[in-house]
């Protein structure tokens, strides 16, 4: 008990001076680390079309370059940008080797073909049983490795082990936090749906010694989602919304904006809660707003019907529902496009190729649903 009690000391003293370290060196960030998913022998999961190498692989080079595009004096290294297999333990070294001030993982998800959205996950205790099988999916690479056992003999995984890595690690874990809940906000800002900000226990981010997340964009194993991640230009949006959520963390860590995840957030990851971004409301333009009382806010209505149903219905396709009631009906809308009509019908138009055969603009001023033609032109006023 004592022998346990002492150690548990020495992890907390070291990670305080490390946190004050980090605290103290903290400047401008010069490099970031991407990690496209397996590779070469490996593909990850697999769809009916794609492979989860090549998924990952074009969004990471997409994320690349647009980090270059806007910050040319940032160092960006790729883990892969080819169809190689790497091992796992090889990933986090390249992280470390060039000092990273943050390290991207990038993947596509397996399950029922009922499940879909995206999640980002950083590491920690896998508490549910479906973030167990996230972890033990994305840790299988290791079977194609050779001589894993010892290779990875002291990668602990141990409710214990992880939590003592955590605290080493502490600040890098709040910070990990919050870039994971950006990529979230801005995964959800382009209508797709949030599950959440997890942890599990991920070997890839076990030896990494920087904020590092774990980016699931979507699920292979449902068809909508997989058409989805074919396109791509769907592929470039999501990088892009990685892109975005990049911008925000350097802004932050530089010391340029305030960070907006408060610390009631930071804690029920760390608790084990899987937790959901606020909603943010966003133009087509992918441009955050700040609502004002006159502003009008138009929606795609998909469905109606008498009786409430599950925002996760098959009926939705993947798509991220919100239900509002009128004179005793449910009705379902996605999006929330601010002052901009025409936006808001080529989304209406996208859906109806999507199968929504009859969804239609509706527009809402302060929650309260009100007349197109009124809408319209307030909008228009209101630009």
């Amino acid at each position: 008990m004592l022998k346990t009690l002492l150690m548990w000391c020495i992890i907390l003293w070291v990670a305080l001076l490390g946190l004050q370290g980090q605290i103290m060196a903290q400047d401008l960030m010069h490099t970031v680390v991407i990690d496209a998913g397996h590779g070469g022998k490996d593909p990850g999961c697999i769809g009916k079309y794609l492979k989860e190498k090549d998924v990952a692989l074009r969004i990471s080079l997409k994320l690349g370059e647009f980090i270059k595009e806007k910050y040319p004096d940032m160092n960006v290294v790729y883990t892969r940008d080819k169809d190689v297999f790497l091992a796992l333990d090889e990933r986090a070294k390249i992280a470390n080797k060039n000092n990273a001030d943050l390290f991207i993982s990038i993947h596509a998800n397996a399950a029922s073909p009922k499940a879909y959205g995206t999640e980002t996950f950083v590491l920690g205790l896998h508490r549910t049983e479906s973030q167990q099988k996230v972890a033990e999916r994305e840790n299988s690479i290791i079977h194609f490795e050779e001589n894993s056992e010892e290779k990875y003999a002291d990668f602990d995984l141990s409710p214990d082990a992880i939590i003592a890595r955590q605290i080493q690690l502490s600040v890098f874990l709040d910070q990990s936090i919050y870039f994971a809940s950006n990529i979230q906000k801005e995964f959800g800002g382009v209508g797709r749906f949030d599950r959440g900000v997890k942890q599990a226990g991920f070997l890839v981010l076990y030896k990494t010694t920087m904020p590092s997340v774990l980016v699931e964009a979507g699920f292979l194993t449902n068809p909508a989602e997989e058409n989805f991640l074919r396109d791509t230009l769907n592929q470039d949006q999501l990088a892009n919304a990685i892109f975005r959520a990049f911008q925000q963390y350097k802004n932050t860590i530089e010391g340029n904006q305030v960070p907006i995840v408060d610390a009631s957030y930071i804690k029920n990851v760390k608790a084990g809660k899987p937790v959901v971004a606020s909603p943010k409301v966003e133009s087509v333009a992918e441009k955050s707003v700040q609502l004002k009382d006159s502003d009008i806010i138009f929606k795609i209505q998909i469905d109606t019907s008498r009786d409430k149903l599950s925002l996760t219905d098959p009926r939705f396709k993947g798509e991220d529902v919100s239900e509002y009631v009128q004179d005793g009906l449910f009705k379902y809308t996605v999006d929330a496009i601010v002052n901009d009509f025409e936006a808001a019908k080529k989304r209406r138009e996208e859906l109806v190729q999507k199968g929504f055969q009859h969804a239609f603009v509706v527009a809402f001023r302060q929650d309260e649903r009100m007349n197109i033609s009124e809408a319209i032109a307030q909008s228009r006023k209101n630009n």
